[in-house]
């Protein structure tokens, strides 16, 4: 679990290695530690892989933009995996 965070962008890319029985996934909370509807942990489909700039997206898409400038929390459910670095990017044209 982070902190409140306050992020721009529209998409979340991580850095990330699972075994190849691991997985990861992603909620994103309010700072009260709510899920956000559409980014809950039910809704994060479980990343498989080694990826320097994975593009993280739930089952209702990818797009983060309705959240920016928000203060927010990442909950990160590691099953044999290491988490290295998160990154928010992307921006609306």
């Amino acid at each position: 679990m982070t902190r409140p965070l306050v992020f721009q962008g529209t998409e979340l890319t991580l850095n990330y290695a699972t075994s190849a029985a691991g997985s990861l996934q992603v909620e994103i909370q309010d700072a009260a530690g709510r899920p956000v509807p559409g980014f809950s942990l039910a809704e994060s489909p479980e990343s498989f892989g080694d990826l320097i700039d994975g593009r993280l997206a739930w089952k209702g898409g990818a797009d983060l933009g309705r959240l920016a400038g928000m203060p927010v929390r990442l909950r990160v459910v590691l099953k044999d995996a290491d988490l290295y670095s998160f990154r928010f990017g992307g921006s609306r044209d």
